[in-house]
């Protein structure tokens, strides 16, 4: 496997998660492809260069989410912060939300980030300055292996609508598994908005054609793909922005 995310000279070797990870580093694996429904639909975001470079500014993120992101983001670090202990999350997310996130836990705790596409590992790589908590995988967020660590906090932000519904229980049922007796799973994702907010004509449409996957969200209530489980305690949402955004804690 090959080692990425290391430059020379860099002190956060001195540092090994649980998981037996050094610090901002990663290993590609091989046997990992790139799935069908990700090459196909969202190479040109996730996948090719200028557009990980282009969209990975905190000012991007915030114009497509309609000066939003900020207040999702703060709104998880707050959760996240009322249950100290190790974060899992679910994928790499544009902009800041996950350095930010690393430097609010203790320092005696770490965030894991899991991603399926190296560029993503990659690119949130070379984010990390002072860091040095963070710890990157390459695996599938809908069939981890993680030595079968258990999290007080497992975080999925937007990345439930850009996958296919079977992967979306698939998912959850990896958070469920994955989050600590008393641990919480945060989800932030797209709602259907209120129907007198302009924003729900403006991004149906948006949603349609660019983000096959999204409209599922609307239609349905996360319940419908989250496994039947005694675990959980209880489930609260909160809609942000008209009902465009919500934000689901999940007790277990």
């Amino acid at each position: 496997m090959d080692n990425l995310g290391l430059e020379e000279g860099n002190t956060q070797t001195n540092q090994i998660s649980q998981t037996g990870k050094l610090p901002g580093v990663f290993e590609v694996n091989p046997n990992l492809p790139i799935p069908k429904y990700l090459d196909e639909t969202y190479w040109w975001a996730y996948l090719h260069p200028r557009g990980v470079n282009f969209f990975d500014k905190t000012l991007i993120v915030d114009s497509i989410l309609f000066g939003n992101y900020r207040k999702l983001r703060d709104a998880v670090i707050t959760e996240i912060t009322h249950t100290p202990g190790n974060v899992l999350q679910l994928a790499c997310v544009y902009g800041n939300i996950s350095l930010r996130l690393a430097d609010s836990i203790k320092p005696n705790h770490h965030l894991d980030v899991v991603d399926i596409a190296p560029v993503q590992l990659q690119n949130l790589s070379k984010k990390i300055t002072t860091q040095k908590n963070i710890y990157l995988h390459h695996q599938d967020a809908g069939e981890l292996n993680l030595n079968q660590q258990k999290y007080e906090h497992v975080l999925s932000f937007f990345l439930l609508h850009e996958v296919p519904d079977d992967l979306k229980v698939k998912i959850l049922q990896q958070a469920i598994d994955h989050t600590a007796e008393g641990g919480k799973l945060t989800i932030v994702d797209y709602h259907k908005p209120r129907g007198y907010t302009p924003q729900r004509y403006i991004m149906y449409p948006v949603l349609k054609y660019l983000e096959p996957f999204a409209l599922a969200m609307w239609h349905n209530d996360i319940r419908k793909w989250l496994p039947e489980s005694d675990r959980i305690q209880s489930l609260n949402k909160t809609t942000f922005f008209g009902g465009l955004y919500q934000k689901i804690d999940i007790q277990l």
